[in-house]
């Protein structure tokens, strides 16, 4: 599903537009994504929780020439199912 089958859905369910339903979806990445930049966590109770984590740099390995990279550390969104989620599954 992306974006516009998820709006459409909502709008479907909701009785909302789709113009109305992107504004929020847009509100939440947004918001979700400013939260994450500043070190933050966001949980949704039963939905999951969407963090960020540090990965370390580290060696790696280019898989058409063999030749070792560095791979620099760099920060990654993660989220992880709740609950219920995992039990809707």
């Amino acid at each position: 599903m992306n974006k516009a089958e998820l709006i459409a859905k909502i709008s479907d369910d909701t009785d909302v537009t789709k113009t109305q339903v992107n504004a929020v979806l847009d509100s939440f990445v947004d918001a979700v994504t400013k939260t994450l930049k500043g070190g933050d966590k966001v949980t949704l109770v039963g939905f999951g929780t969407f963090s960020v984590s540090k990965r370390l740099a580290r060696n790696g390995r280019n898989p058409q020439t063999g030749e070792i990279i560095k791979i620099k550390a760099k920060r990654v969104a993660k989220f992880k199912a709740g609950k219920e989620l995992s039990a809707r599954i």
